[in-house]
């Protein structure tokens, strides 16, 4: 039965990750839920996305919304930003992981609230001055994660470029954060496969069910949606400790 949950929350939180970010608000605080420790929990939402945000970025590339050369520009920054979060990671005990992830996810569902701006003019290109907050939020998504989609697409925005090719980009920047992540983590026997195969196969449902959405749904909606989610999060977050302590 643990399977279906995990096809759920993969399904869920890849669905408002893509069109919005901040997919991994849904699914860590889930899955800590499930009782599952948290080296397994990073490490398969590694490899869910790893495979999912390659998708969505396929059929966005197929569709023409971005460019592969701008996409090649800021890859290989986000691959090894995500190679050193993962050694980061898995150089910590299981109960310092804990400490650290729980702070990082009170900061991310902060910046998930934050009012995002834009520039006026549309442009397909990424500036240079954007490219080492690439490589940051590649390391902070092997490190954790829960925010970082959310971080590259307020970046891309900021920049100018459109909805659509800021969500290819994230894809395909996060596929490869997550592809150098992963590969610390097998390395590390941190990979439940387990886990991460269902997640997985969650991820990619809810992945292609966004890009064949996205341009039919405002913004507003769907942060709408996401702060909801992330509202009732926190009421089960709180409800799962309360109850551990009596």
């Amino acid at each position: 039965m643990e399977w279906l949950w995990l096809f759920g929350i993969g399904l869920l939180a890849t669905f408002i990750g893509t069109l919005s970010g901040s997919g991994g608000l849904i699914n860590v605080p889930a899955m800590i839920l499930l009782g599952l420790p948290i080296h397994s929990i990073i490490s398969a939402n590694k490899f869910s996305n790893m495979l999912s945000s390659f998708s969505s970025f396929f059929v966005l590339l197929k569709r023409k919304e971005l460019s592969m050369r701008e996409a090649i520009k800021t890859g290989p920054i986000a691959l090894i930003g995500g190679i050193l979060g993962g050694l980061f990671a898995s150089s910590l005990s299981q109960q310092a992981l804990q400490l650290f992830a729980g702070i990082l996810l009170i900061v991310a569902l902060g910046l998930s609230f934050v009012k995002k701006t834009q520039a006026t003019q549309l442009s397909r290109r990424v500036p240079l001055k954007s490219l080492p907050f690439v490589g940051i939020i590649g390391w902070y998504d092997g490190t954790f994660g829960p925010g970082q989609a959310t971080l590259q697409m307020h970046l891309f925005r900021q920049s100018g470029i459109s909805y659509l090719a800021s969500i290819g980009l994230t894809r395909f920047n996060t596929f490869l954060s997550c592809t150098g992540a992963v590969f610390v983590y097998f390395l590390s026997d941190h990979l439940n496969m387990a886990v991460a195969l269902p997640l997985a196969a969650g991820s990619i449902t809810g992945a292609q069910i966004s890009v064949r959405i996205a341009n039919r749904l405002s913004l507003n909606q769907v942060n709408w949606l996401l702060r909801s989610m992330t509202i009732l999060l926190i009421f089960q977050v709180c409800f799962s400790i309360f109850k551990n302590q009596f």
